[in-house]
């Protein structure tokens, strides 16, 4: 009778725990949400498939969406071309100010609270190139990404899957909407 009750205690126990792990969601099911959020949110925009030869980008609030990737981890709206000429440096220190929406609370075409830097109060900044310390790699590699394409003072939007997000929010598996402008500090 011991043994019956030891059992039947040990069932229960046991489908506790393997209901309580039903409850989360899968890394595969977080991700299907995460292109579910992307794909949702770039329907209502113009998207396009390929950067140009020439990386002469159609700029402005109607600018398309332009694939930074084949994976599609990176979509770029290019919101001010910045100055011709002014390419980053590899190692050279970037200041940047953004603005970030989290891709999961789009809905009927709005993006809801955005969060972000003050640079003055909060400066933030990477090392272009340079995942070998930490204020570049904390960043993910998917902010720095246009300053391959476009100057330093550019303006931009970027989509930006988690896999190439910030490194403390990669876990969470939610893309984020960045508004970037980059520069040095003087």
């Amino acid at each position: 009778m011991k043994r019956n009750a030891l059992i039947a205690a040990s069932a229960l126990i046991a489908a506790a725990l393997f209901s309580a792990c039903d409850d989360g969601k899968s890394y595969a099911e977080m991700l299907n949400e995460q292109d579910m959020y992307v794909n949702n949110f770039l329907a209502d925009n113009t998207v396009t498939l390929d950067i140009p030869a020439d990386t002469v980008f159609e700029y402005g609030p109607d600018a398309p969406y332009y694939r930074l990737n084949d994976e599609g981890t990176l979509y770029m709206q290019v919101l001010d071309p910045g100055t011709k000429g002014n390419k980053v440096e590899v190692n050279e220190q970037i200041y940047f100010r953004y603005t970030r929406w989290n891709l999961a609370a789009y809905k009927n075409g709005q993006l809801g609270t955005g969060e972000g830097n003050n640079l003055a109060l909060n400066p933030c900044w990477f090392r272009y190139g340079n995942y070998q310390i930490e204020s570049s790699y904390t960043w993910g590699t998917g902010i720095q990404t246009p300053l391959s394409l476009l100057p330093v003072d550019c303006k931009i939007n970027l989509v930006v899957k988690s896999e190439l997000g910030p490194t403390s929010e990669q876990a969470e598996v939610m893309p984020y909407l960045w508004q970037l402008t980059y520069e040095r500090r003087q």
